[in-house]
């Protein structure tokens, strides 16, 4: 009876170390879009093999971007997968991020290979896990957030008559009703046609309309922060399920497809746009004025997955004499401008070998940057 039950039990185990290997199998695509002159990231395609990351990997590669540290509480392999992925020059980052999390979307990896304006600017890779990811941050001062959230609230006809322009479609209007009418966008599969009647259609169309008004309001706020005399760090960061809405159709397979290369098609005009308001040098910091994309895209309804919080400073506490010395005497003078002399020296010694070995310095744990002083 006993060797039955330590059968039953091993049984048991077996299953459910594969059920957690099964659970661990990619949840979803990452793809990573370098800024113009592909400065930030590894080279490659959209064809390349790359290790599958973690969602805290993802969220560590977004801190990076934008100038910062990553976590300390990343891992040396972790370390390592973000080195395949970004060009290790703390000196050269854009600065800006534009972060967008879609839902719904499958096969959306040959989309982009036949993308033209993509596909050579592309990294994609896979990615694990699905639990929520926050992005540590500085304050206000030094990162401004913008959020790609807010609904459209006031659909017209107008408004998706432009919107079919921009994308060199048309939108036949119905007069007897307002937002009744057909749209039709030019694909390179075909002409994909959204019935406005039709509650899923309608809804998709918002939220494309939604995030392309978000965008511009983004805009916006950057050309106010170049203007400033302190330039911080720009998060852009979204949520978009507009394609899962397309599901609810009966014909959901076309569907879903047309919907997910029109959205890829939307965010290429967009972060065009992106990449044109960004393209012009900061006033500070490392910042190249230049900004990167990173899309995470999955099949399945997993809502918001990564959230941006503020960490403050730490006070800082400053050293003062209790009993100041006579700088007058010929023996102070002497010893201080000696000291002050072989420090500068040193430093500036320092500084340039540093400078030698930072600038091609690999993204990992033991690094001078990213690297955390343990005390045993």
């Amino acid at each position: 009876m006993e060797f039955r039950v330590s059968i039953i039990w091993s049984l048991f185990v077996i299953f459910s170390l594969f059920s957690s290997q099964s659970k661990g199998e990619p949840s979803g695509s990452v793809f990573f879009i370098d800024g113009s002159g592909h400065q930030f990231l590894r080279a490659g395609s959209s064809n390349d093999e790359h290790p599958t990351m973690l969602l805290q990997e993802v969220g560590a590669a977004v801190s990076i971007l934008l100038g910062f540290a990553p976590p300390s509480s990343l891992s040396t392999s972790s370390s390592s997968k973000l080195n395949e992925v970004l060009i290790p020059n703390p000196f050269n980052r854009p600065g800006a991020v534009f972060l967008l999390e879609v839902d719904g979307v499958n096969g959306l990896e040959k989309v982009v290979q036949d993308n033209a304006k993509l596909s050579d600017s592309v990294l994609r890779t896979n990615f694990l896990g699905s639990d929520k990811v926050d992005i540590h941050l500085l304050d206000e001062n030094d990162v401004s957030v913008f959020s790609l959230d807010e609904q459209y609230g006031d659909l017209t006809d107008a408004a998706i008559s432009d919107f079919s322009s921009l994308m060199g479609g048309s939108y036949a209007s119905d007069a007897l009703e307002p937002l009744n009418g057909v749209l039709t966008i030019p694909l390179a599969n075909g002409a994909f046609s959204l019935h406005m009647s039709k509650k899923p259609e309608r809804e998709y169309v918002i939220a494309l309309l939604s995030l392309i008004r978000n965008v511009q309001r983004a805009i916006q706020m950057h050309e106010y922060l170049t203007q400033s005399t302190q330039s911080p760090a720009e998060l852009v960061m979204g949520y978009f399920n507009g394609i899962k809405v397309l599901q609810e159709q009966q014909d959901t397979e076309s569907l879903a497809e047309h919907g997910a290369e029109l959205f890829l098609a939307t965010v290429t005009k967009i972060f065009g746009s992106l990449q044109e308001a960004y393209k012009g040098l900061f006033l500070s910091g490392l910042n190249t004025g230049q900004i990167v994309g990173v899309i995470t895209t999955t099949s399945e309804d997993m809502g918001k997955r990564f959230d941006a919080i503020y960490t403050p400073h730490h006070n800082v506490r400053w050293l003062e004499e209790t009993q100041p010395l006579n700088a007058t005497l010929p023996e102070v003078l002497l010893v201080r401008r000696t000291l002050a002399w072989v420090t500068g020296i040193i430093l500036l010694i320092s500084t340039l070998i540093g400078i030698h070995y930072l600038l091609n310095m690999p993204l990992t744990r033991d690094t001078l940057l990213y690297s955390n002083v343990k005390l045993d």
